[in-house]
């Protein structure tokens, strides 16, 4: 039996509950602040909520939509679940290869329990921790998941809630920790009831979505709780290791202690609690390290943020692309930069911004704090066509980023499918029923990315795909054939060596920026990492390239290379990690 079922409804002068299956209507209790009380209801229950006598509505801390956002709610017990990962130490982020994917197109059953089915394929590839695109109830059946309007619940095409539980049971079976990405700062617009029940939104602050999250008027205190128990609950009740914050720069909050201090602490006492590390990952664009500063120093107490400004670094650089957000990049001096000290925009001049944004890094901040990719579901999905690196880049490209992501100093994430040089795209899809919406989702892409713009980039007309037809979905699921066909394999391989030797080599498992160097020239780049070199090299023909040290030996590389003395030859593009012994005198 579960606990009393209660809501939150402060201006309701009655709230009935109703239970569809037997057509009862029970009036619920005040019990004091605008909570409403009855009693508990049994796992496997269906119910929803009725406001002085209007429309039914889905109970806001829902767990179970069975029937979609629009339908009743149905009571979830998460004691049923009997846990298997007693043994489980935990994994912190911090440090961990990341592996970003989404559940719908992941496996061809596009579902939790299928995604099960390759977990053998990331523990092989060496992967720390799988981070989940989002899973909160969202309309319809497959979507990124952005758009969920059930903080609580997890989307019944995926599963639902106890397919959640059982993924993460054996992704810990396998040892690999498991992160999910929630999205707090806005709700979706199909199936968002939230705000008929109270002041879960204000229109004191303003988001691309509407009207902010209430998080600091004097009626904030219950918004501010739904958010936290929210997180508790997924770690606590879901055993998760890790939670991935969406957008946290539209969470607007100026009251005395911000939320996301607050939520740092707050997951503090979850693991002190229950012996297991748990991480908060941010993604932010304001580039200031204040993110994943101790809340004990001041900061916001993230455990790491993404920082995306290594990955334009890194693009710009082997795509020669200059579009758009990418406009403050291009150059191999701002590569070098953003390997030594993440963020290029440190308060410099932005030209996309048109403004000084971002702070430096200070020095001694830990590099493992900064998650770092060569792509990921923006990067890829936000583009016109939804197109991979791997669709315009040759291999020896893909295999520099890849060398320069996952030996640096940073936390290296990986987009599913990248280890393989995937050459599915992954698009932006929605299935709205409505078809004002459907609509409106559908101009608003072609007005966004059917610009002469994008058609300069790929060299043809563009005709953006529609995200409401089916085949943008199918069209995204990963083709397992791939990875055993020759080229696929071979980068697969690459990628498997390099997880290895960040593994093995301790200078490649230290986070400290401070003691990365790097030295570079027209297509060429050498960053050390202790007594190892990366050497990396885009440029058409044969590049000398120095290593300021003697080479020993040769550790890894893509294709075969020359050492001699203090240098290393690449006969075209390509990269080696080269170990150096110390300088000879003169």
């Amino acid at each position: 039996m579960t606990a009393a079922t209660t809501l939150w409804a402060p201006a309701a002068r009655r709230v009935d509950l109703h239970l569809p299956a037997t057509g009862h209507v029970r009036p619920m209790a005040p019990a004091g602040s605008g909570w409403w009380t009855a009693p508990p209801l049994a796992h496997g229950t269906d119910y929803g909520f009725a406001l002085d006598g209007g429309p039914v509505r889905p109970d806001p801390r829902t767990a179970w939509q069975p029937a979609g956002v629009h339908g009743p709610s149905r009571v979830f017990d998460t004691s049923r679940h009997h846990w298997s990962d007693t043994g489980w130490a935990g994994r912190d982020v911090r440090g961990a290869v990341v592996y970003e994917l989404h559940v719908g197109t992941f496996s061809p059953a596009g579902t939790l329990d299928g995604a099960v089915d390759r977990l053998d394929h990331l523990a092989d590839l060496g992967v720390d921790m799988v981070e989940l695109m989002p899973v909160a109830a969202f309309p319809g059946r497959h979507g990124w998941g952005y758009d969920g309007v059930a903080l609580y619940a997890v989307h019944e095409p995926y599963g639902g809630p106890a397919a959640l539980q059982r993924f993460v049971d054996e992704a810990h079976a396998r040892g690999l920790a498991v992160c999910l990405d929630v999205v707090h700062n806005h709700l979706g617009p199909s199936g968002n009831y939230l705000a008929e029940f109270g002041p879960y939104f204000t229109p004191r602050h303003h988001t691309p979505w509407g009207p902010g999250v209430n998080l600091d008027g004097s009626d904030a205190a219950p918004v501010r709780a739904f958010v936290l128990n929210s997180v508790v609950r997924w770690l606590e009740e879901f055993h998760l290791d890790a939670l991935r914050l969406d957008a946290v720069q539209e969470l607007a909050d100026d009251s005395p202690r911000h939320l996301l201090a607050e939520m740092s602490d707050v997951v503090a006492e979850v693991a002190a609690r229950t012996g297991r590390p748990r991480s908060l990952v941010a993604e932010s664009d304001l580039n200031d390290a204040v993110m994943v500063t101790p809340t004990a120093q001041g900061g916001l107490g993230m455990t790491a943020q993404w920082a995306d400004d290594v990955h334009h670094a890194l693009h710009t650089v082997l795509s020669g692309e200059r579009h758009g957000h990418l406009a403050d990049f291009g150059t191999v001096e701002g590569l070098a930069h953003a390997l030594r000290r993440v963020f290029v925009n440190d308060g410099r001049h932005s030209t996309f911004r048109a403004a000084r944004w971002g702070r430096p890094v200070p020095p001694g901040t830990d590099g493992h704090r900064f998650v770092v990719c060569t792509s990921n579901h923006d990067q890829v999905g936000n583009r016109a066509l939804g197109d991979r690196p791997s669709a315009s880049l040759p291999a020896d490209a893909l295999a520099v980023s890849a060398a320069l992501v996952l030996t640096s100093a940073c936390t290296p994430m990986l987009f599913m499918g990248e280890e393989w040089g995937a050459s599915t795209p992954f698009l932006f899809f929605t299935d709205h029923e409505e078809p004002m919406l459907a609509a409106s989702v559908r101009e608003g892409r072609e007005v966004e990315f059917g610009g002469a713009g994008w058609a300069g980039i790929y060299g043809h007309d563009v005709e953006v795909p529609d995200p409401q037809d089916p085949t943008s979905f199918s069209a995204s699921r990963l083709d397992w054939s791939e990875p055993a066909q020759p080229g696929h394999r071979r980068l697969l391989d690459w990628y498997r060596r390099l997880v290895e030797l960040r593994r093995a080599e301790p200078d490649l498992a230290d986070g400290d920026l401070d003691a990365v160097r790097v030295v570079h020239g027209d297509g060429w780049l050498v960053m050390a990492r202790g007594e190892l070199r990366i050497a990396v090299g885009w440029g058409e023909g044969s590049c000398e390239l120095p290593l300021d040290g003697e080479a020993v030996e040769v550790v890894t590389a893509w294709d075969p290379v020359r050492v001699h003395g203090g240098t290393v030859t690449l006969d075209g593009p390509g990269c080696a990690v080269v170990r150096v012994g110390p300088v000879r005198s003169p």
